[in-house]
């Protein structure tokens, strides 16, 4: 296996916050309550690195992909993609950056559409790029990005719906790929699909990226895939970075409680290990609409004290990983 060339920062965030208004408020529809989806969101990504963001369903993870793609504005902060800050470009520019930054989305089955067949889907940025002069180059190049997914070019003229779900996330991957982007954003791209299947697409993803030097921010709940793929990992909760450091380091020593919690809850193929006695976390997530005060993690936290219920924890380096915690 090759060793990866990790290079300078490529995007980042920088206090990075974003609200979403929902239904309710006083009688005049002011004072609307907000779900704080990310909340001061600090991380960025190196070159040719695989960074993974891990945490429970709605901690934010999506949304933080989203708004590295400027899919979604946030509510305050930025993001630097190439040291430039994609927020105040205007739509001429940002559209040359969007050659450089795609996604690949959890549901294969939800994210190609029904009505446009092979040809069409991988075609569709080409097209609207205007990055091929004729449609014969169109087409040999559509039929290139389909080889190198492991899709038969004879398909071409063949819908959605006569792939499996797997051949579907390739589909997806080569059209991600169309652009010859620098980043690409996998939102949970095999949670989805049998464990058999995961397996193969997580390596086509590897070896595309040594090929072309890709980067991934690789969103994900699953701790296996996780540890497979990533270089660095980023825990999440509810809105907050937690922890952030080099994969074997978190996995090996992690600090933050919830990061332990959540790497230990991992299920163990070994049935005398499952047989241990493991302290579990209780009680519900905290609501995104009233987050807890402090640590947003204290109300579940076994080993809160009064401190953590009164003051948010800062971020600080401590071996070779970076923690938010005030017990460490």
């Amino acid at each position: 296996m090759m060793t990866k060339q990790i290079g300078d920062t490529l995007i980042r965030t920088v206090d990075l916050v974003k609200e979403f208004e929902i239904s309710g408020g006083d009688f005049f529809g002011r004072n609307k309550p907000r779900v704080h989806a990310t909340s001061n969101v600090n991380i960025q990504i190196n070159k040719g690195e695989t960074y993974a963001l891990v945490g429970e369903s709605g901690c934010g993870k999506s949304t933080l992909g989203r708004l590295m793609l400027k899919l979604i504005e946030p509510t305050s902060g930025h993001v630097e993609f190439e040291g430039i800050n994609i927020n105040e470009l205007p739509s001429e520019e940002m559209r040359e950056i969007r050659k450089k930054m795609q996604i690949i989305f959890q549901d294969p089955y939800a994210s190609l559409n029904p009505r446009m067949n092979v040809y069409d889907i991988i075609a569709e940025p080409l097209v609207t790029h205007h990055v091929c002069k004729t449609k014969d180059e169109t087409k040999e190049r559509v039929k290139e990005l389909m080889e190198r997914v492991g899709i038969r070019p004879e398909f071409i003229n063949r819908y959605p719906h006569q792939f499996s779900g797997g051949q579907r996330q390739r589909i997806g991957i080569a059209r991600a790929l169309a652009l010859q982007p620098q980043l690409i954003i996998c939102d949970e791209p095999v949670s989805a699909l049998d464990v058999s299947i995961q397996s193969q697409i997580l390596n086509l993803l590897h070896d595309l990226q040594e090929e072309f030097n890709l980067t991934y921010l690789f969103i994900s709940h699953d701790l296996s895939v996780v540890r497979y793929i990533s270089d660095r990992v980023c825990v999440m909760f509810l809105g907050k970075v937690c922890e952030i450091g080099n994969t074997e380091d978190i996995f090996g020593n992690p600090l933050h409680p919830y990061t332990k919690f959540l790497i230990d809850a991992v299920p163990k193929p070994d049935p005398f290990l499952r047989k241990e006695n493991k302290q579990l976390l209780h009680g519900d997530i905290p609501s995104p609409v009233n987050p807890p005060t402090g640590c947003r993690f204290h109300t579940r936290c076994p080993y809160a004290k009064d401190i953590c219920s009164e003051i948010e924890p800062e971020m600080k380096n401590v071996d070779n990983k970076q923690v938010a915690c005030h017990l460490i």
